[in-house]
């Protein structure tokens, strides 16, 4: 586990996966080649799953807007839940998750986006997105290991109420 998320509290109850599922996808072309070990995808999925969210799938696919978008699509395609890329938000020439995820989803969620943005002084060069497809949430975070857990963290307080108010509102409003 990365030191990002160690000895931090993790908010259990409106925003924690109870049960909810949640994919993961990594976008590198480095790891899609075998030259890279695919750590933020292991070390996010472990995050999830230590939240209580139930991953149901991992997968890697290369950078850019093609691949990417097919990707989320699969993805998202009858799936009531979580998606949580890592990779590709950042400035580099094949760095396009965030246009692959602009193509797919429905709705954008600004305020999930720029909560995970002000976790760290380095957030503010991730151009990631958040934003709704179909009964899926899909959130874009940096490809390195502290970074991605850094800003799941940064929204987990909401993202379990979020995804369950996709299926019908069946989720009560928090009382805070």
């Amino acid at each position: 586990m990365s030191g990002a998320s160690s000895g931090s509290a993790v908010k259990q109850g409106a925003g924690s996966g109870s049960g909810l599922a949640a994919k993961v996808l990594t976008v590198s072309d480095g790891v899609v080649a075998g030259t890279r070990e695919n750590r933020s995808g292991a070390t996010l999925t472990e995050f999830l799953a230590s939240t209580g969210w139930t991953v149901v799938e991992q997968s890697v696919v290369a950078d850019g807007v093609k691949p990417v978008s097919r990707e989320l699509r699969r993805l998202a395609d009858g799936f009531h839940g979580l998606i949580v890329t890592t990779g590709g938000t950042g400035f580099g020439p094949r760095d396009a998750t965030p246009e692959a995820t602009k193509a797919v989803i429905e709705r954008e969620a600004p305020g999930l986006s720029e909560a995970m943005r002000l976790v760290n002084p380095l957030g503010r060069l991730s151009r990631g997105t958040a934003g709704v497809v179909g009964a899926a949430l899909v959130l874009n975070t940096p490809g390195s290991t502290a970074g991605c857990v850094e800003s799941v963290e940064a929204v987990l307080d909401v993202i379990g109420h979020a995804v369950r108010l996709l299926v019908d509102n069946y989720d009560p409003h928090p009382h805070t």
